[in-house]
């Protein structure tokens, strides 16, 4: 079984993650300046801050959850849904590094 303390630990590094890469991709953005409407970095943008909104709203349930005001089966939806956007942002974010790591690669 997980400890309680083991569990909060690992999602605070989850959300700590999440947060990191929401300003990165934000500070990424800003640095190139005028972009076309709908871009790359507007797209990374909106998927992260919806894995981020995902996040807390899998938080606030267990919260409401261990207060008594929720049930078992929403929170364990909300855990999921959460879980699923954290893993799209990382498959996101490993193709993006496997196409850096590809263009850095190619002779010139």
């Amino acid at each position: 079984m997980v400890a309680p303390l083991l569990a909060a630990k690992a999602y605070a590094a989850v959300q700590a993650q999440a947060s990191a890469l929401t300003q990165a991709a934000s500070g990424a953005a800003d640095a190139q300046g005028a972009q076309a409407a709908g871009g790359f970095g507007d797209i990374l943008k909106n998927a992260l801050n919806e894995a981020v909104q995902s996040s807390r709203h899998a938080e606030q349930q267990m919260t409401a959850q261990v207060q008594g005001k929720a049930d078992m089966v929403d929170v364990v939806t909300a855990l999921s849904s959460a879980q699923a956007s954290l893993e799209t942002v990382m498959a996101v974010r490993d193709q993006v590094i496997a196409a850096y790591q590809q263009v850095m690669q190619m002779q010139i």
